[in-house]
């Protein structure tokens, strides 16, 4: 399906740039790492080409012409192009998922700020829940109830990215803080942009972040179980890895500006282990009511679109909802008396 030169290429994108998805994806069966692993480098070749380039605009639009041709069987003769395009051909890849996340690096390029947690939640949908949503359609998983789980782990693992990254973003002169906190806090966003402190507030923003980050890890688990069986530990890895991300920055006070939260390889290599047995445990407990549980407003657009519109399955909606939030606040509760 891909060339061999090609996958190689994106394999070393991959190990160099991306050190947590490499790990995690070594735990993959080959049928969905090779191809997971050419997906990555692809988005992470659109992602370096927004963020580094001078031009941020016209980056996001090489990227649209870039994908046109991959879809019109057509690639630009670039190895992350061509394995992209073998994977839409493979696969089936709808192209409201990868225009997602080309429509997420154009808010980049246009420095977009988020006023509420919504707001940033729509990002988060964009730029990693879209890339969750084609990694199900790599492992051929079109069930929506699934499809929502996924969405959750990667508005998740954007929220980690984002509370890890509070100083680095902001001496680039980029902020994903809702602008409402800030405002409610009173700060004065662009004095904060001049000099960034990790100040009592900004601290408390970072951790409600990472809250309602680990709201969204919890609720990701019950959808592991739709995913290949082989395939479930990588998840699990990927799921643990980044919240451990964010557990070092809960370890260092929220300070998020005068460090930079790291995980080392012993860590990674307990956490690889974690998720072996959370997968052979999960394969002999009933379902968890979460898999149930409605998309995110800000997620389900994706899941239409990679489940083909299949129906999600009846629900008692209320009733559900109710026993998923009372399971988040529970998580909540627990993390709080933790960091206490």
């Amino acid at each position: 399906m891909i060339r061999p030169d090609d996958l190689d290429h994106c394999r070393e994108v991959i190990r160099t740039g991306s050190l947590s998805f490499h790990a995690a994806s070594r735990l993959l069966p080959a049928s969905v790492r090779d191809p997971a692993l050419a997906l990555y480098a692809f988005c992470r070749l659109a992602d370096d080409e927004v963020d580094e380039g001078q031009n941020k605009t016209a980056a996001v639009l090489r990227l649209r012409d870039r994908l046109d041709l991959a879809y019109a069987g057509r690639p630009m003769n670039a190895p992350e192009d061509r394995a992209f395009a073998a994977i839409i051909a493979e696969f089936d890849m709808p192209r409201a998922l990868p225009d997602a996340l080309l429509e997420g690096l154009a808010w980049d390029a246009q420095e977009r700020r988020y006023a509420t947690l919504s707001d940033l939640r729509d990002y988060a949908a964009r730029v990693a829940s879209a890339v969750g949503a084609m990694m199900c359609v790599l492992m051929r998983v079109r069930c929506a109830d699934t499809l929502a789980r996924a969405c959750d782990l990667g508005v998740a693992m954007q929220l980690t990215n984002i509370a890890r990254d509070i100083g680095e973003d902001a001496r680039a002169g980029r902020i994903y803080l809702p602008t409402d906190w800030m405002h409610d806090a009173g700060i004065d966003i662009d004095r904060y942009m001049d000099s960034p402190q990790a100040t009592p507030e900004i601290r408390a923003m970072t951790r409600a972040l990472l809250r309602e980050a680990d709201r969204l890890y919890h609720r990701s688990e019950a959808g592991i179980g739709g995913l290949p069986r082989q395939a479930r530990v990588g998840i699990w890895a990927a799921r643990l890895i980044y919240a451990g991300i964010g557990g070092q920055v809960m370890r260092h006070g929220c300070d998020s500006i005068t460090r930079r939260a790291r995980t080392n390889k012993a860590q990674k290599l307990f956490w690889i282990g974690q998720a072996g047995v959370r997968a052979c445990g999960a394969a002999v407990m009933p379902r968890s009511a979460l898999i149930y549980a409605d998309p995110l407003p800000e997620t389900l657009f994706l899941v239409e679109a990679a489940s083909k519109g299949q129906p999600m399955r009846r629900r008692m909606t209320s009733v559900l909802n109710t026993l998923a939030d009372l399971s988040a606040r529970e998580i909540n509760r627990g993390n709080g008396s933790q960091s206490a």
